[in-house]
């Protein structure tokens, strides 16, 4: 029997209850998502595991920890939260929970398994807010008070089974917005001030009510651990980075290149930040961070260690995803193809006027499609800008040290009439093959654009240039 997931169409998590405020601590203790008559047995993994009676089976916990490797093709974060409806039975011993004792890297993945995964499937789309939150000193990893601090990262991730995509809004830390009753803040403060209820609300009247169905929180420690339990991560580092700061005990010395970082120097890597470019580059440097995790994720080296891993990381999480919900995730999953993992950043300017030359205002002025494509909105207000494609800003990227190819590239685009292409300095990855970067979530330009310079491939991230809407990048496989 197919079992449709749907349970929170229309249901953001700040409005499943009248009093839900009152169940919510504002120092960052769990919330109580579960429905009234529902009985309260201590965290949201425990009450799901006594109130569904869970046995976990040895092929379940198999899964769950593959999945993650291939959830983690598009985001990081959406697939370490598959994870976390099991942590209170990984407190268990095998035999407790009725394992076999085969040794963990030598357990099949039985065919009966893809059958019991595919009764739950995502029926309709679903909104995550994922909130990476800065240690909060004197707390215990992994108690309610360490997840109380301000967020470092916030993604809003949207899994939409209409179009088979799964899309992942960074949100730069530094964006403006309105708190209830603290007045114009940076949205990082909203979970310190309210946990992830408030963090919801403020986001979704900032997206124009986009609906927010479940949230996760990591703490910032849960990167530097994955990253060190992987064996590290291959990262290409465009340049030299270096930065101390006494007052929060950070210090970052890294050279450029292609090189393998440990988890201190993949968490420097991405806090890293430039004078003048706000938070805008360290969330480019995420997002890279994700797509680096995916392909050590992909290792047929690595995915035996997942069930080990699990055990390792599971204090680093706190979500309210329900088990059916994140069985619906890992089914949808499955089925998305690579390239339609898409990311992008939350449109917005530095304003010259604020007293902060790092707040970030939000933009949202002819964004109608993305809008609608990464949070659900459709507004007519919005509309999707009717510029033509050649007045879109072009960066062109060289990749080997070869001024021709980028000035033959412009060359190209001006003749067919685009008006605002530029070069920018090279990007010295002498591996790279040519690309398009969409900057700002407009797939469709880059694929007329594809035509034109016969580019095989394009990457839906804001790693480009921060100023551009595509960033085009010549390799030396392109003639």
């Amino acid at each position: 029997m197919v079992k449709q997931i749907e349970t929170w169409e229309n249901q953001n998590i700040y409005e499943q209850e009248q009093d839900l405020e009152s169940q919510a601590s504002i120092d960052g203790q769990i919330l109580n998502f579960e429905p009234k008559n529902s009985q309260k047995t201590g965290s949201i993994p425990s009450q799901l595991y006594y109130r569904l009676g869970l046995a976990m089976p040895r092929w379940l916990f198999w899964i769950l920890t593959v999945v993650m490797g291939i959830t983690l093709s598009g985001l990081l974060v959406s697939s370490l939260a598959l994870w976390t409806p099991l942590w209170s039975g990984i407190e268990k011993s095998d035999s407790e929970l009725g394992w076999s004792p085969i040794d963990a890297d030598d357990a099949p993945l039985p065919g009966a398994l893809w059958s019991n995964i595919s009764q739950y499937q995502l029926k309709k789309p679903m909104n995550i807010l994922v909130l990476g939150i800065e240690p909060v000193p004197g707390t215990v990893e992994g108690s309610p008070e360490s997840f109380a601090g301000t967020s470092d990262t916030m993604l809003l991730v949207r899994f939409n089974p209409e179009d088979k995509t799964v899309r992942v809004l960074s949100i730069p830390k530094g964006t403006m917005i309105s708190i209830p009753e603290e007045g114009l803040n940076k949205v990082s403060q909203a979970n310190a001030f309210g946990g992830p209820v408030l963090a919801a609300r403020v986001v979704s009247r900032s997206l124009s009510n986009a609906p927010i169905h479940r949230y996760i929180r990591i703490s910032t420690a849960g990167m530097q651990q994955l990253v060190d339990q992987l064996g590290g991560v291959e990262v290409f580092v465009p340049k030299s980075m270096q930065y101390k700061d006494s007052a929060q005990n950070l210090s970052i010395d890294l050279v450029g290149g292609w090189q393998t970082l440990n988890g201190e120097q993949a968490q420097q890597f991405a806090r890293y930040r430039e004078e003048g470019s706000g938070d805008l580059e360290r969330v480019q440097r995420q997002q890279t961070m994700l797509l680096a995790l995916r392909e050590r994720l992909w290792s047929p080296k690595v995915l035996p260690r997942l069930p080990q891993l699990t055990r390792v990381m599971r204090k680093y999480f706190d979500t309210n995803l329900k088990l059916e919900e994140m069985m619906a995730l890992v089914n949808f999953t499955l089925k998305v193809d690579k390239d339609n993992f898409q990311m992008t950043m939350l449109p917005g300017i530095f304003s010259r006027l604020s007293a902060d030359p790092d707040s970030y205002w939000l933009n949202l002025t002819g964004k109608g499609n993305l809008l609608s494509d990464y949070a659900g909105v459709n507004l007519a207000s919005l509309r999707q800008s009717n510029n033509p494609l050649t007045v879109l800003r072009i960066a062109v990227q060289n990749t080997d040290n070869r001024p021709e190819q980028t000035q033959k590239v412009i060359e190209i685009l001006k003749k067919q009439g685009f008006t605002k292409v530029y070069e920018i300095p090279n990007w010295a990855d002498e591996r790279a093959k040519s690309e398009i970067i969409v900057q700002k979530g407009d797939k469709q330009a880059a694929q007329e654009l594809q035509q034109i310079l016969g580019i095989n491939h394009i990457d839906v991230s804001a790693t480009g240039d921060i100023e551009s809407d595509l960033t085009i990048r010549i390799g030396k496989d392109w003639k």
